[in-house]
């Protein structure tokens, strides 16, 4: 049986965490010292030839022994690539040959799922701030990442109403939804540019149905002060989430846009 408590602990635990997990079919090499085979484990990897979830493959051997306490260095390469790794620092000390305790004690690339890179292109600047936020949040520190995220969107407003107009003109929407877009980029207030474009904010930038200016306007108007870190820490994913949904639809918009007008200029080159 594969070690799936012991995959999951690598891969979604962040450094710092301890923890009890079984093990089977653990090899003995000498007296009190034993061998695990780790199966594959699924990771995004950024690898041009990837970019996607691939499979990585270790590439060392895990050892424990029973009643004292070991590091060890886990090294996985990208089985698609063979170019990309991802390495996991742990202490690990066993009861017996079924049961280890262990210490996540660092990895590098930095704990935390992949940021999709449309998400990044969308807050532009303030790219590495964000990234302070997604580090936070994967911490679990709810006000440290709520606080990183409201500042990236109420940096980039501006930005992000950009990249809704260009999709608006991308797909021919009329002056007249444009202009409210361009009158609300001027606005300082963030309430105040969601007001100048409500009454007219087009179907295609809804996210279920909802204006998604709106949405993260709700989120922004929470008081650190008012929320304990727990509650921070649902705002803080609740704003990610909708960025990341956000940049996805405008890059679709675009793409789309592309798509047609490459389609036009091949049939008039065969016309």
């Amino acid at each position: 049986m594969e070690n799936e408590n012991l995959t999951k602990f690598l891969t979604e635990s962040p450094p710092s965490t301890k923890t009890n997990i079984q093990i089977e079919d653990a090899i003995l090499r000498a007296t009190n010292w034993f061998q695990i085979v780790i199966p594959d484990i699924k990771l995004y990897c950024n690898n041009e030839s990837c970019l996607g979830e691939r499979y990585f493959k270790c590439n060392n051997r895990f050892e424990f022994y029973i009643d004292r306490w070991t590091n060890s260095h886990l090294e996985f390469k990208c089985k698609n690539c063979s170019e990309n790794i991802k390495v996991y620092s742990i202490a690990v000390n066993a009861y017996d040959e079924t049961q280890i305790n262990i210490i996540k004690i660092g990895e590098w690339p930095a704990f935390g799922p992949h940021t999709p890179a449309k998400l990044i292109s969308l807050i532009g600047p303030d790219r590495d701030e964000f990234l302070k936020g997604r580090k936070s949040e994967s911490q679990n520190l709810g006000i440290g990442a709520f606080t990183y995220y409201r500042r990236v969107v109420e940096n980039q407003k501006n930005r992000i109403i950009d990249e809704m107009i260009k999709a608006l003109q991308n797909n021919n929407s009329a002056k007249e939804v444009i202009q409210k877009f361009e009158v609300a980029k001027s606005e300082t207030q963030f309430s105040k540019a969601i007001d100048a474009v409500k009454e007219a904010f087009p179907e295609m930038l809804l996210i279920n149905g909802h204006n998604p200016l709106t949405i993260l306007h709700s989120a922004l108007s929470e008081g650190i002060h008012n929320h304990n870190d727990e509650e921070c820490l649902e705002y803080a994913k609740s704003i990610r989430i909708v960025l990341s949904e956000l940049a996805e639809r405008l890059s679709q918009l675009s793409k789309n846009h592309s798509e047609l007008q490459k389609a036009i200029t091949n049939l008039f080159k065969k016309k």
